[in-house]
């Protein structure tokens, strides 16, 4: 891989230097590596889907270059996602190349989200190159119903993968989209699990993104309602801590353990909305739920200097809007593009 200017300035490290229209300070980068996954996902992904043609993707050196522009701009918490990334040829080596910014104290943390299909095989290398912390999709331990809702996975396979990163030392938070028809009556096991493997553990309410084969709005499940649900019976405390991303967590007395909540459409969370994500194609969209977009791909292999792909960047911040709008409205998306491209 190409190697870039790993000493940045300490200017640029004492304080962050994106701030959006509203004066939220960006420090949070979510980068998608592929659009490609091993998973098929019910309310992810169409079964049948097209993915993008080599060409259209970034290169594992056009992703550090414009990973390590963000964290020299300030960006503190870089999180990889897909698609699925640990099926990116190359991943590991970009995740090394990338680790220099923690070594050189430029960022803070290096994670990724992933479906833990290949997790087993990568957890040791991962915690080599200085992952500490990374989610793992997981929404139900019923093998039939996991295979049903991921058109094909093995949940024996997830689980593996989830023991092997707790192995390494790897500290695993465990994702589930609530669906009311699906695992809602499991959530309760499901957080008890996590837990007791020592995993803290988040709920996420079902987002409207992309075309998929399915009806919203009949698998969609409020988490007030999923977390009253669950006050009755342990008792929840509310907690200041947080991760840099969206959710709100709480403490259960009785298992021990943190529950997040991320709830897009029941309660939004932009008011203190810190992050912005790079899609695979370079595309960068400072609000999951907007259609808006700003090219870096065509900045870089145009030919841009550093200095002029960092006023791409500072002009699109500069566009970042005060807040989303989604909605739930059948099949019909908010937003056309699928997570799996966005970055999760």
């Amino acid at each position: 891989m190409t190697p870039y200017d790993d000493s940045p300035t300490q200017a640029a490290l004492a304080a962050p230097r994106l701030i959006d229209g509203f004066g939220r300070a960006v420090t949070y980068l979510r980068v998608s590596v592929t659009d490609r996954c091993d998973l098929r996902c019910v309310y992810c992904m169409a079964e049948h889907m097209t993915f993008l043609p080599k060409a259209q993707v970034l290169t594992l050196e056009e992703l550090d270059r414009v990973a390590s522009t963000f964290i020299g701009l300030g960006v503190r918490k870089l999180r990889l996602t897909g698609g699925e990334p640990l099926v990116r040829k190359g991943f590991m080596e970009l995740v090394a190349g990338l680790s220099r910014h923690l070594r050189s104290g430029a960022l803070d943390e290096l994670t990724l989200t992933t479906n833990g299909t290949q997790l087993a095989k990568h957890a040791d290398d991962l915690a080599r190159h200085g992952v500490r912390r990374i989610n793992v999709s997981l929404d139900t331990l019923k093998p039939d119903l996991f295979r049903r809702l991921t058109r094909g996975g093995d949940v024996a396979q997830v689980i593996g993968g989830i023991d092997a990163a707790l192995a390494a030392g790897i500290a695993v938070k465990i994702n589930a989209v609530a669906l009311k028809h699906d695992n809602a009556a499991e959530l309760p096991d499901l957080i008890t699990w996590a837990h007791q493997r020592g995993c803290d553990m988040t709920l996420i309410e079902t987002m409207p993104l992309g075309e998929i084969d399915e009806d919203r709005t009949d698998q969609f499940l409020s988490l007030k309602d999923v977390r009253r649900d669950l006050a009755s019976f342990w008792t929840l405390e509310d907690l200041a801590y947080a991760t840099g991303g969206p959710a709100r967590y709480t403490r259960i007395a009785e298992t021990g353990g943190l529950l997040g909540f991320i709830t897009p459409l029941s309660h939004n969370f932009c008011e203190a909305c810190n992050r912005v994500r790079l899609t695979c194609t370079g595309t960068l969209h400072t609000c999951l739920g907007r259609d808006d977009a700003s090219d870096l791909r065509a900045v870089i292999r145009a030919g841009a200097t550093d200095a002029e792909l960092e006023q791409a960047i500072f002009a699109a911040i500069g566009s970042k809007p005060e807040g989303h709008d989604f909605q739930i409205a059948g099949t019909r998306p908010a937003v056309a593009r699928h997570m799996s491209t966005t970055g999760g």
